[in-house]
């Protein structure tokens, strides 16, 4: 018996006053709440006390129930429970060593969202209807949902530009695993081509921030002109900065999401460098070139649409040096500064650097696979002692 996957379908949508109004009350609510929760656990932490989930939803009902913030209970109580669990989580997983201790929510800075589950809304005839609503959401279906599928959650959201949003989560059954395919290949990412197959096929960088880097120049300008503090204009100045982000982000995932796809579509084996990125952004000359060829968004959407089409994704360790690498006699070049794009090796083989690459991380990708030891990401330092950010640090963009 084969296993569903849960996937999330996200749609914009264009809410009436009377909506907007309320989803701006409960995102209020659920801020609120949240706040008021960790404050406590925090508190009872000082004095070395637990308090779990089933107490903060004791102390909820209690809440709601005072003068005070009675306006609590004027909105649908279904997300307000969700932000409780979603503090369990955050918890478990700082006492689990896997994230920080959550963080207070910001009015300003913080996301706006609020999650319903079945009891918090009704799905009917492709209609859907929020708790403490009288009207369905009036929702652009921009892609059809997979047929007598069901929501088990709903998330509504609010991004900085304004923009109105709903998140279904669903099990998609038309996610299968492809035909096996015999096919292979290596990827070496970087700042001058995206992505260099060892195919010898080069994608070049749309550089989407820097396509919008003077109009998002101006509107930062004209923000910082502003007056600060709650007024209409520094919002509406603020709005158009936001804006300026979205369309960025929407078109670079929109890039990746294409070449993701159709890359594991094609090939049943796909190698990759295991990048620090997160190192790599902290160099102040290359953070910003980094930051827009969004390597790690790159890496999850591979690995995530590998596993739901039965392919597999191999992550080489990021000191192999599969640029100085002859992938013809296999011999070690010396050091080689990144201005050299093409070598030749004593062989007589003329390399171009990134293909050659490409070619070395399929190569070594495909050797670690037969032997059946897998190629575990090294997320520590190295052995050498140097920092673990990636061997050859690409060239300084503008």
């Amino acid at each position: 018996m084969t296993t569903r996957v849960k996937r999330t379908f996200k749609f914009r949508f264009f809410p009436t006053d009377a909506q907007a109004a309320e989803l701006s009350r409960t995102f209020g609510c659920v801020r609120k709440v949240y706040n008021m929760a960790l404050a406590a656990r925090t508190q009872a932490w000082a004095r070395q006390e637990r308090v779990n989930y089933n107490q903060t939803s004791a102390m909820l009902t209690a809440w709601k129930k005072s003068e005070e913030l009675a306006y609590l209970a004027e909105v649908s109580s279904v997300p307000l429970q969700q932000a409780l669990w979603h503090l369990q989580v955050a918890f478990t997983n700082f006492f689990g060593k896997r994230a920080k201790y959550p963080r207070f929510k910001s009015r300003k800075k913080s996301r706006r969202s609020a999650e319903y589950t079945t009891s918090g809304f009704r799905f009917r005839d492709g209609k859907l209807t929020l708790a403490k609503m009288s009207e369905p959401l009036d929702i652009v279906w921009s892609r059809p949902l997979p047929e007598s599928v069901e929501p088990s959650t709903v998330t509504v959201s609010q991004d900085p530009a304004g923009r109105w949003f709903v998140s279904l989560l669903v099990e998609d059954p038309t996610v299968k695993p492809l035909p096996a395919l015999g096919t292979a290949v290596g990827v070496d990412v970087g700042l001058t081509h995206l992505l260099t197959l060892s195919t010898g096929e080069k994608i070049a960088n749309p550089r989407h921030e820097r396509c919008d880097r003077v109009r998002l120049a101006l509107a930062q300008r004209r923000l910082a002109k502003k007056a600060k503090g709650d007024g209409a204009n520094r919002a509406k100045a603020r709005r158009k900065v936001a804006k300026v982000h979205a369309r960025i982000v929407d078109r670079r995932r929109d890039c990746l999401h294409k070449l993701t796809t159709r890359l594991v579509r094609e090939n049943q084996t796909l190698v990759i460098e295991d990048l620090s990125v997160r190192n790599m952004v902290r160099n102040r000359s290359l953070s910003r070139a980094v930051s827009d060829a969004a390597w790690a968004d790159f890496r999850m959407m591979l690995e995530y649409k590998a596993a739901w089409y039965g392919r597999e994704v191999i992550a080489v360790d990021r000191w192999f040096p599969s640029s100085r690498l002859c992938s013809r006699c296999g011999t070690l070049q010396g050091k080689m500064p990144l201005d050299i794009r093409e070598w030749t090796c004593a062989c007589g083989m003329v390399h171009d650097r990134d293909v050659n690459a490409a070619k070395n991380l399929l190569a070594v990708g495909l050797a670690v696979s037969a032997c059946g030891a897998g190629a575990r990401p090294q997320r520590e330092y190295s052995r050498t002692g140097q920092s673990a950010t990636k061997q050859e640090t690409p060239r300084r963009e503008p």
